[in-house]
């Protein structure tokens, strides 16, 4: 039989290792270093066809990247 002590998440690897989405907050963007030196973003949600996430852009900085997040973010919504 198996005992639960009432901390789950601890167990799991649920909300506390990502204190940034406790609460139900926004993930944090997909944006990934290239060996090339650029950055490229991806989608947050895994494409269920491929497994794979969503190529959103490559961008030379990594602070251009995070622009067009928002921006991506923002047509989602508007």
């Amino acid at each position: 039989m198996e005992v639960h002590d009432g901390n789950e998440s601890a167990k799991t690897g649920g909300d506390a290792q990502h204190p940034q989405r406790a609460g139900g907050a926004r993930q944090a963007a997909m944006i990934r270093k290239l060996s090339s030196g650029g950055y490229r973003l991806y989608s947050r949600k895994v494409n269920p066809k491929t497994g794979r996430r969503r190529n959103l852009g490559t961008f030379k900085t990594r602070a251009a990247a995070e622009k067009h997040e928002r921006a991506v973010q923002y047509f989602k919504r508007h």
